[in-house]
């Protein structure tokens, strides 16, 4: 089963992504861990990527592209989520493109729908634990009062910077713009599924559970 998870940041993504991987045994593709790994493993792509960080450029789609295939090539336990890519409707493309090569298939495109309000009430104040990722929030799960996350222990928390209303609305007009082509190139494709990011993360797990069963 390979799936690509859209939506805003703040939907659940992560969450959700996480559970997949947990419970489904499915692989997260991330883009930027999978430059961060390839740059780092000495590998003829990893050095290709290195070089470019390096100089300061932009990784092209052929190398992102090529990663991939590297991570197919592998073992695909539960399947691929794709998270981050694609980006661009030739980035579309292109991973089309490279799972025929390879015998693949995109079963679904899952999209997280949120409203702007609520979104920018969930990221204002969230906070993640810097050694498991576990995510925190000032209103709704604070920081326990020992300082300690309850999911590792870890006493160190990470807030972003460009967590506040007028970035996040900044990032939000960005999203819309780069995936509006995306949502209706999956959508005429019959890939597109939607699912309510704003319902309870249980009733959100069902809900993928649901379009991957079927």
């Amino acid at each position: 089963m390979n799936i690509i998870l859209m939506g805003p940041p703040g939907a659940g993504k992560g969450t959700q992504a996480r559970v997949l991987v947990e419970e489904r045994n499915m692989i997260q593709l991330s883009t930027g861990d999978m430059l961060r790994e390839a740059r780092s493993s000495g590998t003829e792509m990893g050095q290709k990527v290195a070089e470019v960080m390096d100089n300061g450029g932009l990784v092209t789609d052929e190398i992102v592209i090529g990663l991939i295939r590297e991570k197919l090539e592998g073992d695909k336990k539960g399947g691929f989520i794709f998270d981050g890519f694609p980006r661009t409707l030739a980035q579309a493309d292109a991973l089309e493109g490279l799972l025929a090569d390879m015998g693949e298939d995109l079963h679904a495109v899952i999209e997280l729908r949120v409203r702007d309000d609520v979104l920018v009430d969930r990221i204002v104040g969230r906070s993640t634990c810097a050694n498991c990722g576990d995510v925190y929030h000032d209103k709704t799960k604070p920081i326990p009062a020992d300082g300690k996350c309850t999911t590792c222990g870890g006493t160190e928390f990470k807030r972003r910077a460009d967590d506040n209303e007028d970035s996040l609305k900044t990032r939000l007009m960005e999203y819309y713009k780069k995936t509006s082509p995306l949502l209706g190139y999956y959508h005429a494709k019959g890939k597109l599924q939607r699912v309510d990011g704003l319902a309870k993360m249980n009733v959100v797990k069902a809900s993928i559970g649901a379009i991957l069963e079927d």
